[in-house]
């Protein structure tokens, strides 16, 4: 695309027509955009149009837009391993150079919105090639910054910073390598100057426009505060990975500027209007960042600063106001001093008072309620949660100054708890004065105690020290949940029913049980937050377990409100906003999943789980939820069926259609839950299949079926319930043929290998030899091509297992000889190169017994290894045989870092998420064999038994020493000679 005026016609009137509220015009300048993109020279020639001054401002800054995204998706385009992707043809060399001359001084000489999306483009570059593909870019940086400073310009200098923080964040964020430290020399050695000379120069003029005073003080500090962010900023990224030498020797300097912005107010910026505070608390958040990280990182030269930030900090927590405007100050700032509290320095809070005026003057203001907890409480009860409940709140004020508290006490626990518990007892003392007023207090009370409760080791118990943990139940909790009122004080209730969810393993089970009609009636609640709060309450009590592992509650002792509290359940997916909420439906999982089900219980209940499936199945936006719901139908039809087996059919009748709406109308992000659910009920079924079944294993064998690599382990998954079920089917009609199809097209990718090998194996397993017999030789093809040109150790592994099951189903003489009609005498080869190395990688409990069995029968039964020229074979196969039986997992697997598709992974994980309760049952074939060391053993004998004196010889030349001392042990074990 050459640079001209039709070219600047042209792209004028496209990015015009994007910014048209009518759809058509827009629609067709997007396209033309779309198409031009692909041609050399589009991203200079945008860039070029962003340049130039007789160009409406709007059009420009929308060409400023496309050239950040455009060189976003192409200034390193990487090749796609899906098979229909679409690659975009990456900027060519020589464009990139002429982007990378010109982009530096046109971000700089642009206004504010353009040189923010030009600064992005920068960044996007500089991630890919800064600084070994461009290495003038530091030095124009430079060289731009001091000019600017010469004429105190901030609006460019402030663009430099900009762009100098978002190519040095990669310090923050990369491991540390070799080439990375050499990277962060090479902005050390260019940088850290130029940039402590601005951030002194900006420092003085801030004294120097403060003490001055006059009208335009607000406007001319700001610039230069923003830039004094920014350059902590980039004081942050370039010390993050290690204290370098240039900071060290001039941390006086940094650290006495950062001390003032800590102590000094700015009174024109903070209490004039607009958001003149943030920005000062923007730049004191990030110095509290940056002196957390000297804390952490270099103690030891940090040390001389410490008292005087701990005091600045802790003289700036008592002003902070409770504004939620504040927040990222008040956190950064508790943080810091956290972080000292668990230090060497932790002294500095050893003096008298100091803990109890941190925990007056610091963490109750901050752990009170304030009103934009209760907004959020009521607007929007998913980010409540998900920050409470689900403990993802750990910056917010309230998680932090409890941390702040748990930090202090790692060193001073008896007097934290002494004070923090006078606290509880005040707060609980001034709600009994007022409760409708002082409920707040209470709140609070609640809060700390769950907060400061810390886990026991090893189990999900937690302990507390700040109070006795029944009495406060019994005196503090339960008159909230005994509450008649269920949508009273919901915060409160909200808390207890937190509380008690906490305390579950600590609270006995005749106290508990008495309790969950209460819990149940709190499903409800209006509030959302309160009946997720009494769902999850409900469903973690079902968990809990005794000593011995068995389950503290049991069907007998939720039956009596089980009808109420299955019909709460469903009703409070009926509230507004809680149609997907996903601990209602976790706990009409985990209730179905303990209950005794009756089929009284089942009819209400898989027509309303059907009912919700309708409706999600329209449009499914909640993952989480639409996984608890599959669950819950999974483990209702288990259960129900495995009490009353002639439930299956009306079972059947009640979920064909919400499974043929997802097949039908293509909800394919329901395909692998709907592939699960019918595999359980076909496994259900007794043959006879009924025919409607036929139908859908008619859609299975369909190829089109398998083109998604997501669908492909719930695919298996029904594939094998009707081999199972069915395998006289696979005789009709040119189906087995049609499986096998689809057993090649998946042993050909490594993402879906282990999937063919289960297709294969269920083959093998229930169909008789005369059946397979016309195929053996195609599998057998199949599987030496792939060994051949793309093998990994997963895949020999599964061979092996196959090659194992084969064996012990159909004979070791029908194994040898199919291998070696594929090629005369092959089958030694593949033993020696394949069966002999691997066996001891072999994990699990089956499927080693199966290996070690079908080796045994191999060195036992079959002439191909009976044969006296085959005498070192034998040897190797047994001394392979007792390395897999005798030593430990860990000494003779090593794991192998396989190389994974990216793409088809991060698909496969997002969509298919196996049901544990619609789970295939692990079935042994060789049920009859109870131990395959005494199996082995036994064989050997016999097998000795027949040829006196020439076994010992053949074990004593080719067996490991370690291996032979083992087997004589076996011997010893079992009372079994091999003469």
């Amino acid at each position: 695309m050459e640079w001209n005026a039709e070219t600047l016609q042209f792209l004028s009137q496209c990015f015009l027509h994007t910014l048209s509220p009518n759809p058509e015009p827009r629609r067709r300048a997007e396209s033309s955009l779309s198409e031009a993109a692909d041609r050399p020279n589009y991203g200079l020639a945008v860039l070029r149009l962003v340049a130039e001054p007789s160009v409406d401002e709007q059009i420009r800054q929308s060409a400023a837009v496309n050239f950040k995204n455009h060189l976003r998706v192409r200034w390193s385009t990487e090749v796609s391993r899906e098979p229909n992707a679409v690659t975009l043809i990456s900027i060519p060399e020589s464009e990139k150079e002429q982007i990378k001359t010109l982009i530096v001084p046109l971000m700089l000489s642009a206004t504010p919105r353009i040189q923010s999306q030009l600064s992005e483009a920068l960044s996007l570059i500089g991630k890919h090639d800064f600084p070994k593909k461009w290495p003038s870019l530091l030095p124009e940086l430079v060289s731009s910054l001091r000019t600017a400073s010469q004429s105190s310009d901030y609006a460019t200098i402030n663009g430099i910073l900009g762009t100098a923080n978002s190519i040095f964040k990669k310090f923050r964020y990369q491991y540390k390598t070799n080439d990375l430290l050499l990277d962060l020399k090479y902005c050390l050695d260019n940088f850290a100057a130029p940039l402590l000379e601005i951030f002194l120069k900006t420092a003085a003029l801030i004294d120097s426009v403060v003490n001055s005073g006059g009208p335009a003080v607000a406007a001319t500090l700001r610039p230069l505060i923003e830039s004094q962010r920014l350059c902590c900023r980039i004081f942050y990224s370039l010390n993050f990975q290690e204290l370098p030498e240039f900071f060290e020797d001039h941390m006086k300097e940094w650290m006495g500027e950062f001390k003032k912005y800590l102590t000094m107010r700015y009174p024109a910026l903070e209490e004039g209007s607009g958001d003149g505070l943030a920005v000062v608390d923007e730049l004191r958040a990030a110095v509290c960042e940056n002196i957390s990280l000297y804390i952490e990182k270099n103690e030891e030269e940090f040390e001389e600063y410490l008292n005087d930030f701990a005091l600045a900090v802790w003289s700036l927590l008592t002003t902070v106001s409770a504004s939620s405007s504040r927040d990222r100050l008040t956190i950064t700032a508790i943080k810091f001093l956290t972080t000292v509290s668990t230090s060497v320095h932790h002294t500095l809070f050893a003096a008298d008072n100091v803990i109890s005026q941190i925990c007056q003057g610091i963490v109750i203001p901050n752990v009170r309620l304030r009103d934009e907890d209760e907004e959020l409480f009521e607007m929007n009860y998913v980010e409540f949660v998900r920050r409470d409940m689900e403990g993802s709140d750990l910056d917010t004020r309230r998680r932090i100054a409890c941390e702040l508290l748990k930090g202090i006490a790692t060193n001073y626990k008896e007097r934290v708890t002494a004070i923090v518990s006078v606290q509880i007892q005040n707060m609980l003392g001034s709600f009994a004065t007022n409760p409708a007023v002082n409920w707040k207090d209470k709140d609070c009370a609640i809060y700390l105690v769950v907060s400061l409760a810390t886990k026991k080791a090893g189990g999900n118990s937690v302990s507390t020290d700040l109070v006795n943990v029944e009495s406060f139940f019994g005196s503090v909790i339960v008159p909230e949940l005994k509450s008649q009122d269920v949508n009273g004080f919901p915060m409160l209730k909200a808390g207890a029913l937190k509380f008690f969810t906490m305390f579950r393993n600590q609270i006995s089970k005749p106290i508990a049980i008495a309790l969950v009609p209460d819990v149940v009636r709190f499903l409800g609640s209006e509030s959302n937050v309160v009946h997720s709060y009494a769902a999850n309450c409900i469903e973690k009590l079902l968990l809990v377990k005794e000593e011995g592992g068995m389950a503290r509650y049991t069907s007998s002792d939720i039956s009596p409100f089980l009808p109420v509290l299955i019909g709460n359940l469903f009703n409070a997916l009926k509230f507004p906003d809680s149609e997907e909420n996903q601990y209602i439906m976790k706990c009409i999982m985990r209730v179905l999943g303990v209950a005794d089900i009756t089929r009284e219980v089942a009819g209400p209940c898989i027509l309303e789980l059907t009912n919700v499936l309708a409706e999600v199945c329209k449009n499914p936006k909640n993952p989480v939820f639409n996984h608890y719901l599959f669950e819950a139908v999974a483990v209702l039809v288990r259960r129900a069926c495995e009490k009353d087996a002639s439930l299956i059919s009306a079972f059947e009748g009640s979920l064909f259609p919400s499974l043929q709406t997802i097949l039908v109308n293509d909800v394919t992000e329901f395909f692998p839950y709907a592939f699960q659910l019918l595999a359980q009920l076909v496994e259900l079924n007794r043959p006879p299949i009924p025919p409607s079944y036929m139908q859908i294993f008619e859609l299975l064998l369909s190829p089109d079926s398998w083109r998604k690599t997501a669908n492909v382990p719930a695919l298996v998954r029904l594939l094998q319930a009707f081999l199972q079920k069915a395998p006289h089917e696979l005789n009709r009609e040119g189906r087995l043929s049609q499986v096998l199809g689809i057993f090649e097209r998946l042993i050909s990718s490594h993402t879906t290998d282990e999937q063919g090998f289960y297709v294969l194996n269920t083959v093998i397993e229930n169909l008789g030899y005369e059946v397979i017999a016309p195929y053996v030789s195609h599998i057998w093809a199949t599987l030496f091509g792939r060994l051949q040109k793309n093998r990994t150790v997963k895949f020999v592994k599964s061979f092996l297992i196959f090659m194992s099951l084969f064996l012990v189903k159909h004979g070791s003489t029908n194994l040898v000889d199919s291998i070696n009609a594929v090629q005369p005498n092959i089958f030694l080869v593949i033993l020696e190169q394949f069966w002999i190395p691997n066996l001891k990688l072999i994990t699990g409990a089956i499927e080693l017994k199966l290996t070690s069995v079908a080796s045994t029968r191999l060195l036992c039964e079959s002439p191909a290894l009976l044969d006296p020229t085959s005498v070192k074979q034998w040897g190797k196969l047994l001394d392979s045989v007792i390395t897999l039986l005798s030593r430990p997992e860990q000494d003779r697997v090593e794991v192998e870092p396989e190389v994974l598709d990216i793409g088809e992974t991060m698909v496969y994980a997002a969509t298919y998420v196996p049901l544990q309760n619609a789970g295939r049952k692990e079935e042994d074939p060789l049920k009859e064999i109870k131990d395959p060391k005494e199996f082995l053993v036994a064989s050997l004998a016999n097998l000795s038994a027949r040829s006196p004196g020439r076994y010992p010889q053949i074990i004593n030349e080719n067996l490991d020493q370690a291996n032979q001392t083992a087997l004589l042990q076996l011997c010893g074990t079992y009372k079994l000679l091999i003469v």
